[in-house]
């Protein structure tokens, strides 16, 4: 046996010390691995950190493309995301390259070859030579080389939501089954940050639409004319949603199916007849069903109009019949929190737009009531005064000379011409009073009508009775109030009295109700014969009956398209 004398006059086997040497090599060599190990879980726990840090999704993704490439030590990465309906990429981020070179590339891919292969398969690939695939699709001009390759999804949930490509690993080395590891590793946690940026961006985007709300409904309630806010309506929305199209729509006005006071928008010139027949059909389903329609622009506008991506149609209510969002081609699909929000934000102007008419009737009411006033002086006292004083300038003529008489009948002939200009002011103001607002004009029938009752009348008003209603149908509307009021203060014998007028659905329906005595035995019915005469002239019905009082309940429809 071979051994080796020292100094100290230890003797070693040589094969034994070669062992040990070898332990040692090993120890060291796998101590080195531990180091380098250690030192990559540090980088991944840095770029986990570092991803969770942002809130904005643009921020995670550029984050999370550049925490990789240094991570695995790729030479370039690129981070893929699919579009909402699938097969394709909408959006491509790159690291490594400067803007020249990607200027020169061109167009980014859209999902062909290996990259198509992990959108169809998305489980984690890894290539020697990314060119040599079967399913290579090849490389544009002016693209830089690129062999070695590691492809990994990025799963939000259940959901793929892109995919993290990287090559060129650096040294020429292949990437290997611990860069994978590592990849896949900060690709879940990349998924758990764009599912938090996601639900932050949601948060603040609904944030968004219930400030606009408010100041909106503020806007609405300062504006002199309430129907200006519907282009206000309009344009907030257009902005909130980031849509290429809005539109509100008036039902029935005019002997016409609809009206848009408002379209705005990139997309409002496409909005021709044909993509208005089109929304108005939808709309007719979100009104019908009660909540909001997303439909394909194709389904909605037509072959002719496919520029037109995807259209929301939110019904509306107190007098907006609906409001159309749409999305060109090209651009995302309408956020999930549009649906939500918009229905919301359309009912809270439409209540402010209300409450803003309301203001206004209640405004013109004490306009009114100052001509009534104004009206009966004049008539009362300054007229009765005038007449009066000529009486007694008449009386005058025997106790003064002949000559002064002249000058009697000329200050005369001067009261006679004011009592004239005067009566002529007063039939002004009644003229003005009985062309105002339908709306004003209603409220003023019961407010006169019913002051003989022992309390105040109730008065609802719903949708757009001062738009719809033509001034043909709304001489009748008011001429069937004034009788409906009369007969309850005249023979119900009530305490109280509720008149509800509404237009909806392209109809007006007025309801007179009171807690009186009941309908009884009708002995004399020429009034209520009226009643329903106008109502057979315009093609609609009249019904009288008992209210849930126990008094009498008139109710009295007509279309607003009628003859």
């Amino acid at each position: 046996m071979d051994v080796h004398e020292t100094g100290g006059g230890s003797i070693l086997p040589e094969t034994a010390a070669n062992r040990i040497e070898d332990l040692l090599k090993q120890f060291v060599s796998r101590a080195h691995e531990l180091l380098e190990t250690q030192e990559r879980m540090r980088g991944l726990l840095s770029a986990v950190v570092s991803v969770a840090e942002e809130l904005t999704l643009e921020a995670v993704l550029d984050r999370v493309v550049t925490s990789a490439r240094d991570l695995v030590g790729a030479r370039y990465a690129a981070l893929g995301v699919l579009a909402p309906e699938g097969g394709l990429l909408s959006h491509f981020l790159t690291v490594g390259m400067d803007d020249e070179t990607v200027s020169r590339i061109g167009a980014p891919p859209t999902g062909h070859g290996v990259l198509g292969l992990l959108i169809r398969e998305p489980h984690p690939i890894r290539l020697h030579d990314l060119g040599a695939h079967a399913d290579s699709y090849g490389f544009p001009a002016n693209h830089p080389p690129m062999h070695s390759f590691l492809g990994v999804p990025i799963r939000v949930r259940d959901e793929v939501f892109g995919n993290l490509y990287l090559t060129e690993k650096a040294g020429g080395e292949d990437f290997s089954a611990e860069d994978e590891d590592l990849a896949v590793a900060l690709a879940a946690a990349a998924g758990v940050a764009i599912e938090n940026a996601r639900l932050f961006a949601d948060i603040a985007r609904r944030q968004r639409w219930r400030e606009a709300s408010m100041g909106v409904a503020g806007g609405i309630l300062e504006m002199d004319e309430p129907e200006d806010a519907f282009e206000l309506i309009a344009e907030q929305a257009l902005v909130l949603s980031e849509s290429d199209l809005a539109a509100v729509a008036l039902p029935w006005h005019d002997g016409e199916q609809v009206r848009w006071p408002a379209v705005v928008g990139a997309a409002a010139e496409e909005f021709d007849a044909v993509a208005r027949a089109g929304a108005v059909a939808l709309a007719a389903r979100a009104v019908a069903g009660g909540h909001p329609i997303l439909a394909e622009g194709a389904e909605v506008f037509g072959g002719a109009h496919r520029g037109i991506r995807q259209v929301l149609v939110v019904p509306g209510s107190q007098g907006i019949g609906a409001v159309v969002l749409a999305r060109a081609q090209g651009g995302p699909p309408i956020s999930p929190v549009d649906v939500e929000m918009a229905p919301g934000f359309f009912a809270y102007t439409a209540l402010a737009l209300q409450v803003a008419r309301t203001h206004l009737l209640r405004e013109q009411l004490v306009v009114f009531s100052d001509r009534d006033r104004i009206a009966r002086d004049l008539h009362d006292i300054v007229i009765q005064r005038l007449f009066a004083a000529g009486l007694s300038l008449q009386g005058l003529r025997r106790f003064i000379p002949h000559g002064a008489g002249e000058k009697i009948d000329a200050i005369t002939a001067e009261l006679d011409e004011s009592i004239a200009a005067v009566r002529s002011t007063i039939y002004s103001l009644n003229e003005a009073s009985a062309t105002d607002r339908l709306s004003a004009r209603l409220v003023r029938v019961v407010q006169d009508g019913a002051r003989s009752l022992p309390s105040a009348p109730r008065v609802e008003l719903y949708g757009p009775i001062d738009t719809a209603v033509s001034p043909a149908v709304g001489d009748h509307v008011v001429a069937v109030l004034t009788e409906g009021v009369s007969n309850v203060v005249r023979h119900a014998q009530a305490d109280s009295l509720w008149v509800t007028a509404s237009v909806s659905g392209g109809r007006l329906e007025l309801v007179v109700s009171d807690d009186g005595q009941g309908l009884g035995e009708v002995t004399r019915r020429s009034g209520l014969k009226n009643v329903e005469d106008r109502a057979r002239v315009l093609g609609g019905t009249c019904e009288v009956g008992s209210s849930d009082d126990g008094g009498t309940r008139l109710r009295w429809e007509v279309p607003l398209g009628g003859r």
